[in-house]
């Protein structure tokens, strides 16, 4: 997540250049052959590709409204995990603390925190339509720091869990969801002894199937992509668009000098006006298909790793440790 006042002008046109010197060569094309050789045979008629603009304006809109609805919603999950994991650990300590339970309190407390890490490593997993190999984020991630892609997941449930706990987690594929489970098999174990009653196992019982039912959305979210027919003719239209629009604007900008003293000289100004034209479609698109992952990783995701550490540290002052971990901070405006 960006964590600064707003991404600069400059930061935009470093991010998208590629994309501006492949906009240049396709401006500069139909330019000089219009110029220099005659063709005016290139030159197309503007009402159609302004159509064609509207369709593709249109589109792209839908995109980033549903991009940013995924975006949200990712936010939501991790806010509602926020909420549900203090009301856990307040009941967990108050419940267990009338019978001295400071171990079994320590315990459930720690695999909370693995829970956590388990989960944001899950949701950092790469995924075949992500967007974190394209060359202008492998360039923007350069920038700031991933935990989940140079860490170790078995190094970082280590400081939280059993020797015998952690071999057992380690040996599943959804290691989250058997942490939950360890956690109502711990819970139900301390209503058999006696310790915890039946209407506090029904309140505890309901944070794990809250925490359950979080998990899941995060889940959905990460596993089901953007529809791909909805992402793949905005993707088509707008390489089209982009793709006519030099042609729409020759004629145009070659009447444009009529009778002024840039005769002659005024189809020139297709290039620039062209660029300019295409690059802001183009980055409005490119803008949104950033935040259709919101899991990824990117500079523009939902920082789960930060929220995994607040919650820790709120969680830990519960237990009246001195020695918390430290707040994350953002690394080049970037908070992961």
């Amino acid at each position: 997540m960006h964590a600064g006042k707003k991404y600069t002008f400059f930061e935009f046109i470093v991010w998208t250049r590629r994309d501006i010197y492949r906009l240049t060569i396709l401006a500069i094309i139909p330019t000089v052959l219009y110029h220099y050789c005659n063709f005016t045979f290139l030159s197309i008629s503007w009402v159609p590709v302004a159509l064609l603009g509207t369709a593709v304006s249109f589109i792209i809109s839908f995109k980033n409204n549903a991009s940013y609805a995924r975006l949200w919603e990712a936010r939501q999950i991790y806010g509602a995990i926020i909420n549900s994991s203090r009301a856990f650990g307040v009941m967990v300590r108050d419940y267990l603390a009338v019978h001295d339970k400071k171990t079994d309190i320590q315990t459930i407390f720690y695999r909370h925190f693995a829970w956590l890490t388990a989960l944001r490593f899950q949701l950092r997993e790469p995924r075949a339509w992500e967007n974190s190999n394209d060359p202008r984020n492998i360039e923007y991630a350069r920038l700031y720091r991933v935990s989940e892609k140079i860490d170790s997941l078995e190094d970082s449930l280590a400081g939280y869990l059993s020797a015998n706990e952690l071999k057992y987690i380690l040996s599943k594929k959804n290691k989250a969801t058997q942490l939950m489970a360890l956690q109502s098999a711990h819970i139900n174990k301390l209503v058999a002894e006696g310790i915890l009653s039946e209407l506090q196992l029904q309140s505890l019982q309901n944070a794990i199937t809250s925490f359950y039912d979080n998990q899941g959305k995060a889940e959905r979210i990460k596993n089901f992509p953007y529809p791909r027919h909805f992402s793949s003719i905005a993707t088509i239209m707008l390489n089209l668009f982009v793709f006519l629009v030099p042609y729409g604007l020759l004629n145009e900008f070659n009447k444009l000098g009529n009778g002024t003293l840039i005769e002659g000289y005024s189809i020139w100004l297709n290039i620039p006006f062209a660029i300019l034209l295409t690059w802001v479609f183009n980055s409005l698109d490119i803008v949104g298909e950033s935040s259709t992952n919101p899991f990824e990783g990117s500079a523009n995701d939902v920082p789960i790793t930060n929220i995994s550490r607040t919650i820790e540290i709120d969680m830990r002052d519960m237990l009246d440790e001195s020695d918390l971990p430290s707040a994350l901070t953002p690394e080049n405006f970037i908070l992961m």
